[in-house]
């Protein structure tokens, strides 16, 4: 960060502010947040605590981008300039908006934002712009709200082609499905089912003073998130981090100690850790990044469980000649094949709201393409009488209720119960991402 040295304390307002316009910016300039975040979080010494509230407040800019963007382009003759001044003065906005329970006064965002200008080279000239903005919209917001919400993303925080998409899609749920996007998303944990017990672990939770219930299976919600390091036995392989809905795909698969399973697109290596909980198995996790291999390790590591880590891309196999060197598979067919396709992740924007922002109208079509021809290789790898399990986090129904029943044609697939679209809800009731689920039976060679 551009900051001149011990201008900011660090446990600010005016330093999360500062942080957060950082990843702001990035994000605007096509990076996605939790790389943002990273980048950042590499090139200064920050605490705990300082790193935690620069990522709630760039997680809470990036979910209220709309409206913040509209009430800027009211409150600023031209775009301020550098990029960085425009995520400060976003992610001011985006505080100042909320009327119900705020979490700073608003005088003092105000005063934090313009501390925030004030000690960084590139900002320092338009401090005077960021106070006369911030204190502009406090003095007119009855007036400047209306106006800003008078467009689809002033209104839902949503690109505009997104919003009729949803719209087109889910006529009657489209509304449900775009607020429960802009919710905040709740810590959902996997018990290892190897180790623990829900009932057992709700218990340990009571005895750590923290509460929690049972939403799946082996699923349990937190009251209250908490970092990874505060969660009771999570160093030791009791929990895993898993979305409630995300958890369905190791049932779905019903494999037995001994199979030969293979989980395609496997990083970070949930439904990975999963599987193995449910039963020893010969299984192979692959993915085409060998960093992101890495993560799938450590995940195993922690649940203190084995599986062959494979670097190379789901389309191709053994020798393939259109891609010398994806001989990652040995010729022997598998039992189970988890197919995890790559999608625009649209189904999972509460937990990553800058996917929104990032995303164009071509990219479903492109990836569309993609995870087809993903599935079509992996369908010449699955023995006579095994099953394959088509798995989403995309909304889009051309990325998956098409998707899968142009995949059940083009194979004479047998298709047997799945839970298809689950579309995403923050409810008492329910709270899951939106997720799309099919499972296939190959019943020729």
């Amino acid at each position: 960060m551009n900051v001149m040295q011990n201008s900011l304390k660090i446990d600010s307002l005016a330093y999360s502010l500062h942080g957060a316009a950082h990843t702001v910016a990035a994000v605007r300039d096509g990076t996605a947040l939790p790389q943002a975040l990273a980048r950042l979080f590499a090139s200064i010494e920050i605490t705990p605590q300082a790193r935690g509230a620069i990522q709630d407040l760039s997680y809470l800019a990036m979910r209220r981008l709309g409206i913040a963007d509209g009430l800027l382009t009211l409150l600023a003759n031209k775009p301020p300039q550098p990029e960085t001044l425009h995520g400060l003065l976003i992610c001011a906005l985006s505080l100042l908006v909320e009327e119900e329970n705020p979490a700073y006064d608003a005088f003092t965002v105000v005063n934090q934002a313009v501390e925030a200008a004030a000690a960084d080279t590139e900002m320092s000239h338009a401090k005077g712009v960021v106070n006369a903005i911030l204190r502009r919209f406090l003095r007119e917001r009855a007036t400047l709200l209306p106006q800003a919400q008078k467009s689809p993303p002033g209104t839902w925080n949503y690109p505009t082609w997104w919003i009729d998409r949803i719209k087109g899609a889910y006529p009657d749920q489209w509304q449900a499905v775009l607020n429960a996007g802009n919710a905040a998303p709740p810590l959902s944990l996997r018990v290892n089912r190897r180790r623990s017990t829900v009932p057992d672990y709700l218990h340990l939770l009571a005895c750590n003073g923290m509460g929690g219930r049972q939403v799946g299976p082996d699923a349990v919600r937190l009251d209250k998130p908490v970092p990874v390091t505060q969660i009771p036995g999570f160093a030791d392989g009791l929990v895993s981090v898993q979305d409630a809905a995300a958890q369905l795909a190791a049932p779905l698969l019903d494999v037995q100690d001994g199979m030969r399973v293979l989980d395609a697109c496997a990083a970070p290596g949930g439904k990975t850790g999963h599987l193995l909980e449910y039963a020893d198995l010969d299984l192979w996790a692959l993915d085409h990044d060998p960093k992101r291999l890495r993560r799938i390790e450590e995940n195993l590591t922690r649940l203190q469980l084995q599986a062959q880590l494979k670097a190379g891309d789901a389309r191709y196999g053994l020798g393939d000649a259109a891609m010398p060197g994806q001989d990652w598979w040995d010729g022997q067919l598998f039992d189970r094949i988890l197919a995890d396709v790559p999608c625009t992740a649209s189904g999972i924007v509460r937990r990553h709201p800058d996917i929104r922002w990032l995303r164009r109208k071509a990219d479903t079509a492109q990836l569309a393409t993609l995870s087809e021809q993903i599935l079509d290789n992996l369908w010449q790898m699955l023995k006579p009488n095994g099953k394959l399990l088509l798995v989403t986090c995309s909304i889009w129904p051309q990325e998956s209720e098409q998707q899968a029943a142009q995949f059940a044609a083009r194979h004479q697939a047998v298709r047997l119960p799945a839970p298809g679209q689950l579309l995403p809800t923050a409810s008492a009731e329910a709270d899951h991402d939106g997720l799309f689920y099919a499972l296939f039976q190959k019943t020729g060679p």
